[in-house]
């Protein structure tokens, strides 16, 4: 198969989920062979550089990408969606140093790319063919297996230790289904997790807009307060636990996690033709696995 481009631009822009700002970030064609170069405009010079696992330098609340100067946040949800949806060659101008939240999941990406539409190019496009089986163990419990199979797959389990959310399990058989089965899953945290970011100034753009926020561990109301107060919500009962926003899907935060894996693994460079497996999968173990995958391939 050939590779894609886009068939024209678009724009996208909201807040940024750690530094607050307003972010825009444009989405343009590119020749063949270029892959998925994200610029910074707001830098002298304009750098721009492949995403690629190469440039992986912090996981803790996504994906970072850096090279000197350029440093790229939040990275895996577009990519997740210009991967589905078969976009091998595109440029995405950014003006800040992370991407914009938007809701926080890969619908909007997705819906722009359906509606501009893609164009098909001259060049052969890359792909790397799973023959035999590899698996990645970590020594915290997470696994991710590789292997054989005629198209694209991943499979997808997660657990935690909470009362709310044990093990989930969310697969994908076919990236056309991507739009209406991944793309709406929302990144998902637990209060706990973030309200002591929130008391030393951290992720100033999170909302319950651009995250399905788990309420597990009751705290105080006075402590409920100053959390909704911090996120611009309305006070809550601090009694009532639970999911603090509808849910798009039943097991959203599995399907989540499944569209996290699509975007990580696209720092391969290269298309994969193969099943993924993944228990526990990760910011951190995904992008270790691409890494120790992407130099297997070099090397070879």
């Amino acid at each position: 198969m050939n590779q894609h481009t886009l068939n024209d631009s678009f724009t996208l822009s909201s807040v940024g989920l750690h530094t607050g700002l307003n972010i825009t970030a444009t989405f343009l064609p590119a020749p063949e062979n270029t892959g998925i170069c994200l610029r910074r405009v707001d830098l002298p010079g304009q750098p721009c550089y492949q995403a690629l696992a190469d440039y992986v330098s912090a996981t803790e609340r996504g994906t970072v990408l850096e090279h000197g100067k350029w440093k790229i946040s939040t990275v895996e949800h577009a990519l997740s969606a210009l991967y589905a949806l078969g976009v091998d060659n595109c440029i995405v101008e950014v003006n800040g140093p992370e991407m914009p939240i938007l809701d926080g999941s890969a619908r909007f990406f997705v819906r722009e790319i359906q509606r501009v539409g893609l164009k098909e190019q001259d060049a052969e496009r890359k792909e790397y063919i799973v023959r035999e089986p590899i698996e990645y163990i970590s020594e915290h419990g997470h696994r991710l297996r590789i292997e054989p199979c005629d198209h694209y797959e991943v499979d997808v389990t997660i657990a935690f230790q909470s009362i709310l959310l044990r093990e989930q399990h969310a697969s994908l058989t076919n990236l056309a289904d991507y739009p209406q089965e991944i793309a709406a899953a929302r990144t998902f945290c637990f209060v706990r997790e973030i309200e002591p970011l929130l008391r030393v100034g951290l992720i100033k753009g999170g909302d319950l807009k651009n995250a399905l926020v788990i309420y597990e561990t009751q705290m105080s109301q006075d402590g409920m307060d100053y959390f909704c107060d911090k996120l611009g919500q309305p006070h809550m009962d601090a009694t009532k636990l639970g999911y603090l926003s509808p849910l798009n899907y039943q097991n959203e935060p599995a399907r989540h996690k499944l569209l996290d894996v699509i975007g990580d693994f696209s720092l391969l460079g290269m298309r994969i033709r193969g099943k993924i497996t993944a228990f526990k999968p990760g910011h951190t173990f995904n992008t270790q696995c691409v890494r120790r995958l992407r130099n297997q391939i070099l090397s070879e």
